[in-house]
Formats: C-alpha cells, structure tokens, sequence
C-alpha cells in the first residue's frame, strides 16, 4: 500500500477518534442535565464545559498515541476493544487531573458528568473504529500489499490462510521454496527458491515479505533479511514459537555479563484463587441456568439410541494426572469396540444424528461444567487428550507435558485460533504453551468472548 492512504487513513481515524471523544463530552453533558442520576443536578451552560471537553478530547489523542492506536495493525475487535477500554479509562483521569490543575474551577467536576463521559467515549470511539476499519478494509483492497512467503510447509499455508482473511488487504504473488519442492500451494505458485529472492521482489514489486520457515538457522534468516533489506521490502519472521513464542525473558545482566532471565509464570497464591474462584461462580451459574436445556438434550440423547445419557472418558489434566471427562454421548454406545482410541473426523460413521448437531455445536460438551465447578477442570485451559495420545505427542512434540503445568480447559487459546479437532498437534502445543506463560484474568475473559463468538459464526472444525 502507497504511504500517502496510508497516512491520510491514519488521520481519518484521528479525526473520528477526536470527534466521537467529543461528542461523548457533549452528550453526558446531556445526560447528567436532564436524568437525575445519581442525584438532580441543575449545571451551568455547556460553554462553561468547553475547557474541560477540550482537555478531555485532547488527553483521549495523547493516550491513544502512547498506546499505539494510531499504529495501522491487524487485530481482532476484541483486542481492540480492550485496549480503548484501557486507554479511554487512563485518558479520563489524566483529563480530570489536568482540569482540577489548570481551570481552578469547581464548574464541571461532578462524578456523574465523568461517569457518563467514560463510558460513552468507550461506545462511541469503538463505533468510530469500527466504521474506519471498514472503510480502511475497502481502502486497502483496492490498493493491496504485494506480499512473498518464503517456505511451502503446514507454517507457510496456515500464514496464507490468514492473509486471507486480514483485513490488511494482501495479494499474496506467491512462495519461494527448495528446488525439490512443489510447483504450487494451494494453486498459487512457487516462483523460484531462497537464492532467487532478490529478483523476485524485484520483478514482482513485492512490498513485504514473511518468512514462515522457523526450522531455518540463524544464518539463513539473517542472509534472507539482508536481501530483504537491500531491495527495500519490509520483512516480518515466523518464529519457532517453542523458543520465542512460549518463553517470558527479561534482559538482565551478571556484573555487565549480558543475561536472559525467565520469568516465573506459574499460577500461584492469589492468581490461582482468582481464577478457580471464576470457575466457581460461572460454572455454577451456568449449570443452574442451563439446567432445563441440559434435561431436553440429555431425553433426546436416551430416545434415539440405546445407552448411558452422559460419556465419561478418561483425559488427562493438571501435572498429568487422569480424571473421567464428561460430556454427553454423541456415538453409538459400542463406538470404539472394534476400532479402539481413535480421532473423530468429518464424517465420522459412529456418531449418531442427534450427536451429530452436539458436536457440530459443542453443546456436547455442557456437561464438563460439572468438571470445573468439582476442580477437575477450569474453563480456559489446554484441551485434555486421552492417555493413550498423550503417550504419543510426548515423545514427538517438544515441551508438550508442559501444557499440563495448568488445568485442563473446557475452551482454550488454541482452540478459538481454529486448532481443534484434527488439526496439527504440533501448533496445538505452541499455542497451548503461550496460554499457561502468559496467562491473566483478562486473557481467559477473552478466550471466552471469543469461544462464544465462534460457536455463534459456525465453527468448521467442530465434530
């Protein structure tokens, strides 16, 4: 995308950022003149306000700048919506300070008008976001970055999936890959190999480039950035997420000695009683609320096949230890007899009608709220696997008994990025691992916002 959009998008979302912070102003001015709420209140004119709103309208830019609001990046709704909440909340206080330091006035300085200001900037601005994101999206699209992906494995097509569906705007030219690799992916073609990249970012116009081989050496990535670099394209890594992705460090030093310190992430003391207290209070809730639903899928469970309502498997969970997962039975009732643990699929012949629509809408899984609210499970969590697989991956998958250092989950990081059902356990763990080392209160709030997002839109990988 040419700079000059680029930066006359950037001052679009300014101006909108400013007037819907502004309009906010006005509007709990409004508000807090004609509801008498907390109590009736008679203010002075609006003119009387005018300082104060432009002290807040201006305190809303600086913030949102210091967060990197005004930075053009992909991210999803949710993520943008907790960091206006954030910076909306800190933008409010600077502006009540600075008008208590600089207008040496009691005029305006109610709580009920701040109130009412906060909560309608958050609104409002996340309104405005959501309007220039999409005149952004159409502005983008038709003016698309030229994107080259360097790597043809399971990175390089899971990348490529992505740039699908980013609101970025990429054409993607194509891939560069080893000789003997194939032709094309995914009917796109490989245009040459690693030794070509030069020419090809110059004969196709490439704008940016990602390097999705994080296997590479050392070596091979700085040699590719070098070429990058020279021809002027932007250069973006995958990483081997087992090294980066999944590890806290800070930079520390030994007597000047440069030193990688890695942060103690475990959930200990409060945070562990802060999360299972979560679990308490919406699994109970749930389970009472729900309880009617659950009785009308347990009955149509019981009358179209013959068996048990509910299906305990043995799954593993925190520090490894086994415990019996429950979730309504979804198969026949001799469904592993002849063929043993194995992985369901697709069009997976066991399964039974009504378990059919159960697991393409997860609702099969209900019943594991028994397993949180017990302490077997927590609702954000890796997704436990059998004993007989977890033999398996851990022998193959590197780190992956350290996904076992929290909980199980009835919902988890990787599963609402798409990796669930049979999908690469491989990925699975990466995402697993940044769960358990980066986990927050807030972080589990939005696993679940998004768990019920995608359940809403259709999730293609449950069955």
């Amino acid at each position: 995308m040419n700079k000059r959009p680029r930066v006359w998008l950037t001052a679009l979302t300014v101006l909108v950022d400013l007037g819907m912070a502004a309009l906010a102003y006005y509007l709990a001015y409004e508000l807090r003149t004609n509801v008498p709420i907390p109590t009736e209140l008679h203010l002075a004119p609006f003119r009387v306000y005018l300082r104060q709103m432009v002290i807040h309208v201006l305190s809303v830019g600086g913030v949102f700048f210091f967060y990197r609001l005004y930075h053009m990046q992909s991210t999803s709704r949710i993520d943008l919506g907790y960091r206006i909440v954030s910076a909306v909340s800190i933008a409010t206080l600077l502006a009540t300070a600075l008008s208590f330091l600089t207008l040496h006035t009691d005029q305006g300085f109610t709580r009920g008008l701040i109130i009412y200001d906060w909560a309608l900037s958050i609104v409002l601005i996340m309104v405005g976001r959501i309007i220039t994101r999409r005149f952004e999206r159409y502005v983008r699209h038709q003016d698309p970055q030229r994107l080259l992906l360097v790597g043809t494995g399971q990175v390089a097509r899971m990348i490529l999936q992505k740039t699908i569906s980013s609101p970025v705007g990429y054409r993607l030219v194509g891939f560069v890959g080893p000789s003997d690799g194939p032709s094309d992916v995914a009917g796109l073609p490989v245009l040459g190999t690693q030794s070509d990249l030069g020419q090809l970012i110059r004969e196709y116009s490439v704008d940016e480039v990602i390097i999705a081989l994080p296997d590479a050496s050392h070596e091979d990535l700085m040699d590719l950035v070098a070429v990058c670099e020279v021809e002027r394209a932007a250069v973006r890594i995958f990483p081997d997420l087992f090294q980066i992705m999944a590890s806290e460090v800070a930079i520390s030093d030994l007597d000047g000695l440069p030193m990688l310190s890695v942060r103690d992430v475990a959930l200990r003391g409060w945070k562990r009683s802060l999360k299972r207290a979560m679990d308490l209070v919406v699994s109970a809730v749930a389970l009472v609320l729900l309880s009617p639903f659950l009785m009308l899928i347990a009955g149509l469970v019981r009358l179209e096949s013959p068996g048990s309502v509910f299906y305990a498997q043995e799954r593993v969970g925190l520090d490894g230890k086994p415990f019996p997962m429950l979730k309504f039975r979804s198969m026949r009732q001799d469904a592993e007899q002849q063929s043993g643990p194995v992985w369901a699929t697709a069009d997976d012949p066991r399964k039974t009608r009504i378990g059919s629509i159960l697991r393409r809408t997860s609702l099969d899984e209900l019943p594991q709220l028994i397993n949180v609210l017990l302490g077997e499970m927590s609702l954000v969590g890796p997704r436990p696997e059998r004993p007989v697989f977890v033999e398996q991956f851990r022998q193959v998958v590197p780190r992956y008994m350290e996904r076992h250092a929290e909980k199980a989950g009835m919902t988890g990081w990787a599963q609402v990025n798409g990796l669930r059902g049979d999908t690469s356990i491989v990925e699975r763990t990466k995402y697993d691992l940044y769960y358990v080392e980066n986990w927050s209160f807030l972080f589990d709030v939005k696993i679940m916002v998004r768990t019920v997002v995608n359940l809403l839109r259709g999730d293609r990988n449950a069955y």
